[in-house]
C-alpha cells in the first residue's frame, strides 16, 4: 500500500494531481486510515499510471473514466480513435492557418520546412531501407487497409490527382 505522496512519486505527478483525480471520481483510495491518511493499493496504482498514459495522448478525462469504467458502451479503440480523428481534423485545421498566413505574408518558403512532401517522403522511406519494391507494397496495403485515409495522406504530400490515381492503384 502506498500513501498518497509516494503514489505520486511513483507515478512522475503531483500530489495535487492525485487529490485532483479523487475529487473528479476517477481514482479513489483503497482505503483511509483513522487519522486520514489514503492508501492505494495495486489495482490504484495500475489505474493511476493507465490515466497518466492516457493523458498523455491528450484524452479528457471524461474519456478516461469512460475506459476506466468500461460501463460505458464505448470501447478503448473507439475513443482513441476518435481521439486520433479529432487531432487529425485539428492539425488539418492548423494546417490551413499556416497556408492563410504564408499567403498574408506572400512568404511561400516558410512553408518549404514545414509541410511533407512527396520526395521528403521517399527520402525517409529509402533511409528506412524501403526499396521501390517495398513503397508499391506499403502503398497498396495502406489502400487495402484505409483507402480513405490513403487518399488523405496522398493529398496531404501535395501530390497531384492523377498521380494519387496512379499511387493508389500500385500493385506489388
Amino acid at each position: 500500500m502506498l500513501t498518497v505522496t509516494e503514489l505520486a512519486r511513483r507515478c512522475h505527478v503531483s500530489r495535487a494531481t492525485i487529490l485532483y483525480y479523487e475529487r473528479t471520481g476517477i481514482l479513489s483510495p483503497t482505503q483511509r486510515s483513522e487519522n486520514g491518511y489514503r492508501w492505494y493499493g495495486d489495482e490504484e496504482i495500475r489505474k493511476l499510471e493507465a490515466i497518466v498514459a492516457y493523458r498523455s495522448y491528450g484524452l479528457s478525462l471524461d474519456n478516461i473514466k469512460g475506459l476506466l469504467d468500461r460501463h460505458k458502451n464505448s470501447s478503448q479503440s473507439s475513443i482513441l480513435k476518435d481521439h486520433f480523428y479529432q487531432l487529425e481534423g485539428e492539425i488539418h485545421k492548423l494546417k490551413e492557418q499556416q497556408k492563410a498566413i504564408v499567403a498574408l505574408l506572400q512568404e511561400p518558403s516558410l512553408l518549404d520546412g514545414q509541410m511533407m512532401t512527396k520526395n521528403r517522403w521517399i527520402a525517409i522511406m529509402e533511409a528506412a531501407g524501403f526499396d521501390q519494391a517495398s513503397m508499391f507494397a506499403w502503398h497498396h496495403k495502406f489502400e487495402q487497409m484505409e483507402p480513405e485515409q490513403h487518399q488523405k495522406f496522398l493529398e496531404s504530400l501535395g501530390m497531384e490527382s492523377e498521380e494519387i490515381r496512379k499511387t493508389r492503384t500500385l500493385k506489388p
